[in-house]
């Protein structure tokens, strides 16, 4: 089988805890571990990953750099451990391949304007008015703290896409879509350029594994499941569902 697997972000730093290299590796150790099942049993594995509190600490370091660029810059750091964990974990003779994806998205996307895509640590409401003050960072509620906002367009079409596939017909564990992908728009003349925005991890991988025909598509994270009624005494947990009974179900956009 070929499968998509999406590392979520906190999957890869736990939320709250220091965010430490030697805390981020002995979690992508353990996400390793669980992929190495999959290659064992003899699967063609894709694996993308979220970079949200990763892009966020780097932003919060300062610097001029655009969020294109950390977002590549997490995908080579995030990259580069997986890869060497995972050859760890299966100690078999296999090939990895990191690679940094560009993913097009409408410059005209209403998310630009609306920014919900949380990224970086939690805050406490005073830290949060600070930031916002003092480097006019949007800042929503993540549960019962604040983090950073910024614009999530939807992802459009795969730039490095054919590479993907060249990478997959020789026997390679692609590591792709690091992050939702890199952000980039065109100018109006076919000329690329990267634009400040994180594209949603899940929303990228989504349009991965439905472009390589792929026949299962995994999404893990660091939360127990999808509800129903989140944060209603309504709410309850979706166990199992066919697709058929998630295209009725009401979920935010």
């Amino acid at each position: 089988m070929r499968i998509v697997v999406a590392l979520g972000g906190n999957a890869l730093s736990v939320r709250g805890e220091p965010f430490t290299a030697s805390n981020q590796r002995a979690s992508i150790r353990v996400a390793a571990t669980a992929l190495a099942q999959l290659l064992e049993a003899g699967h063609e594995v894709v694996i993308t990953h979220g970079n949200g509190p990763q892009v966020g600490y780097l932003a919060l370091q300062g610097g001029s750099f655009p969020l294109d660029v950390l977002g590549a810059e997490t995908d080579g750091m995030i990259g580069y451990v997986l890869q060497q964990e995972l050859d760890n974990a299966y100690q078999h003779q296999i090939r990895y391949a990191t690679l940094l994806t560009q993913i097009e998205v409408d410059p005209a996307d209403p998310a630009f304007g609306t920014p919900t895509k949380f990224i970086g640590p939690i805050y406490t409401e005073e830290d949060a008015s600070k930031l916002s003050a003092e480097r006019g960072w949007t800042m929503g509620m993540d549960g019962e703290h604040f983090r950073r906002t910024v614009p999530s367009p939807r992802p459009m079409r795969i730039l490095e896409l054919d590479v993907i596939r060249l990478l997959l017909d020789q026997g390679v564990v692609v590591i792709c879509a690091g992050g939702g992908g890199i952000p980039v728009v065109d100018q109006g003349d076919g000329m690329m350029v990267g634009v400040e925005a994180v594209i949603d991890k899940d929303h990228a991988s989504g349009l991965l594994a439905r472009a390589l025909h792929a026949d299962a598509f995994l999404m893990l994270t660091d939360v127990e499941g999808v509800f129903t009624g989140w944060g209603t005494p309504q709410q309850a947990l979706i166990a199992n569902a066919t697709p058929q009974q998630l295209r009725e179900m009401d979920f935010p956009a």
